[in-house]
């Protein structure tokens, strides 16, 4: 929280997520680096990393991907964020590490237009903070979805979280970002409803209450 300079803490502004002023970029989510994540289980981390994926979808989120030294131990893209995205900006890095240092990474982000930045990656603690430093840097506005990040354990998670968050970046996880961007269920109840459902087992059950009540 900032601090005035008389010493009195104040209060930062609420700046929500807009679908008109968002993009998504998904760092390094390879084959390869996917086992160095031990702060989720597998299925549940490629179920939030999907979930993110299909809420980019959804609200039609300008989304960029990028990985980092393919032909090395980092391995491919997952397959299905490709499947996703088939048209999207794909930036291959040949070797930075932080994404930012690529200049096609940068100028696909800033061709987008937009000046919020959801980002989520592997590893939090490098692939996702150093971009979110160096974002933050230049002036946009950065919302780390934290799980659909993924690192070695929760002290490295919490400790790079921290990190991001002293910045300025805003900590969310998947769900809260489709909310946040949703902002009123009469906009599409089936739709959104649905695509919670189709992520979060316990909103399947809510849905199909929903539908059973309404039929």
């Amino acid at each position: 929280m900032p601090i005035h300079p008389r010493g009195i803490a104040m209060a930062r502004q609420y700046n929500r997520l807009d679908k008109d002023k968002a993009a998504v970029l998904l760092v390094d989510h390879q084959a390869g680096l996917l086992s160095l994540v031990r702060d989720f289980t597998p299925d549940e981390f490629k179920n939030n990393v999907l979930a993110l994926a299909a809420i980019a979808k959804f609200f039609k989120l300008p989304t960029i991907l990028t990985t980092s030294f393919e032909s090395g131990p980092n391995g491919p893209l997952v397959p299905e964020l490709k499947a996703l995205f088939p048209d999207a900006p794909y930036i291959p890095r040949p070797g930075q590490i932080n994404a930012w240092d690529n200049a096609d990474f940068v100028n696909a982000v800033k061709a987008t237009g937009r000046r919020q930045l959801i980002i989520a990656g592997v590893v939090t603690d490098v692939c996702v903070a150093f971009p979110t430093l160096s974002a933050l840097e230049e002036g946009f506005e950065v919302f780390v979805v934290t799980d659909a990040s993924g690192t070695f354990n929760p002290v490295v998670r919490d400790t790079a979280l921290n990190r991001m968050s002293q910045a300025g970046a805003q900590l969310l996880n998947w769900f809260a970002v489709g909310c946040e961007l949703h902002r009123d269920w009469r906009n599409d109840i089936e739709g959104f409803g649905g695509l919670l459902g189709g992520h979060l087992p316990a909103y399947a059950n809510l849905m199909q209450s929903y539908a059973a009540n309404k039929s």
